[in-house]
């Protein structure tokens, strides 16, 4: 399929989602989110893969919600919660998800950001949550995930000030797991994509999910769902081969199941 502000590509398993509206920063509006989601949607997730998501440039990743889109937004579309509805698509993917991101991360592109699960950040990369300034609030999990990320104090300054930050203040307060120069950026995550690939597959969904629960779930319910995580697993063809391959030294050849 092919979408006007979509790019969706395959490399051997590493399929990458870009963002395409670079004249407009990449900026999130309703045409564009329904892409989006039926990009997720042509994905077999019944196969091994990784998502990496970025924004076409080098200028944005996705500079927020199209403000000329968000201005003539009513109450009832805010209850539709459109883009909440895309970002828990991304958080709850059957893939890992990894953001490469590159410029500017604001608003609803920050919160597109705490949707993925691992998130690699280039040098020029900016994030923040400029919404009070406009008139609303972060409302697509901004005030939910942040504080989960980073604590409740830091995530109040962010959202209530609306500053914007470097991709090396983003790195120290848990935001982005490392920053990278600019080039190396899509080098960076498709190397990482690879070496999550390499591993048991069913064993990376799992731990996704169990990953997922800990910031939802009290630790008894979390540990719950670990053990019933860790029983299926211990039955999997793929257990057997990893833990083989191990003793004989050799390479493990997992096959999802």
């Amino acid at each position: 399929m092919e979408w006007k502000n979509i790019k969706l590509e395959e490399d051997n398993g590493i399929w990458t989602l870009t963002i395409n509206r670079p004249e407009m920063r990449n900026a999130l509006d309703a045409p564009t989110v329904k892409e989006f989601r039926e990009a997720l949607g042509s994905l077999d997730t019944g196969k091994a893969g990784v998502l990496i998501l970025t924004g076409s440039g080098n200028k944005a990743f996705v500079s927020g919600a199209d403000i000329g889109d968000l201005r003539s937004r009513t109450k009832k579309q805010a209850l539709e919660a459109i883009n909440t509805g895309l970002f828990a698509e991304v958080e709850n993917f059957a893939w890992p998800v990894i953001g490469a991101i590159n410029g500017y991360a604001l608003g609803g592109g920050c919160e597109l950001t705490l949707a993925c699960d691992i998130r690699i950040a280039s040098e020029n990369a900016r994030f923040g949550f400029p919404e009070t300034s406009l008139g609303i609030i972060p409302g697509a999990g901004g005030t939910q995930r942040l504080p989960r990320l980073m604590g409740l104090a830091r995530a109040k300054e962010w959202i209530l000030t609306g500053d914007i930050y470097d991709a090396k203040e983003a790195e120290r307060l848990g935001l982005i797991s490392r920053v990278v120069p600019q080039e190396k950026l899509m080098e960076t995550a498709k190397e990482l994509a690879r070496k999550i690939l390499s591993r048991a597959p069913l064993a990376v969904r799992l731990a996704k999910l169990a990953l997922n629960a800990s910031s939802r779930t009290p630790l008894e319910s979390g540990l719950t769902i670990e053990m019933l995580a860790q029983s299926i697993l211990f039955e999997s063809k793929d257990k057997y081969e990893g833990m083989t391959a191990y003793l004989e030294k050799r390479k493990a050849h997992f096959t999802g199941e």
